[in-house]
């Protein structure tokens, strides 16, 4: 086990006994070992599980019922795209293609660095400024799909 690993593992471990016989407290688990993993790998699912003394069913049915936990590894930018109502009749589905297009991805995939993770989402609330992308926390509004390369730059200079 690497250096890194282990520091993950004896993080992870904390946050378990913190919030070991704590109602409500899966959730917070997985939030924190979100951040420390950056995803929710089948390991870390397994370790919680006994930490808290729950069935991995049930850590597996949360982590997979809350579209904010992931269970395979995402990119450093991480790239929303509304596909509610409001979003989809103004185009969205083009801005998708734009991003893939320009991505060499498909929804629901990562670049092979590691650096972009593109997915549909649900409505954001967003809807006075349909087609809406987000990356990270950036909110890009009223798009048209020849503004993608621009907005992708920013991110790829980083």
């Amino acid at each position: 086990m690497s250096e890194r690993d282990e520091i993950r593992r004896k993080e992870l471990d904390e946050v378990i006994e913190h919030y070991r016989g704590q109602e409500g407290g899966l959730i917070p688990v997985l939030q924190k070992a979100q951040e420390i993993y950056g995803y929710l790998p089948e390991v870390v699912q397994e370790r919680i599980a006994r930490g808290l003394n729950v069935p991995l069913s049930d850590v597996y049915g949360v982590a997979t019922f809350y579209s904010l936990f992931s269970l395979k590894p995402v990119g450093d930018y991480k790239i929303g795209i509304c596909m509610g109502t409001a979003c989809y009749v103004k185009g969205a589905a083009d801005i998708v293609d734009r991003v893939g297009s320009e991505l060499g991805i498909k929804v629901n995939e990562t670049t092979a660095d590691g650096r972009f993770t593109l997915e549909v989402t649900r409505c954001i609330g967003a809807c006075g400024l349909a087609p809406v992308l987000t990356v990270n926390k950036d909110v890009y509004g009223r798009l048209i799909p020849d503004e993608i390369p621009g907005i992708l730059s920013k991110y790829k200079d980083m």
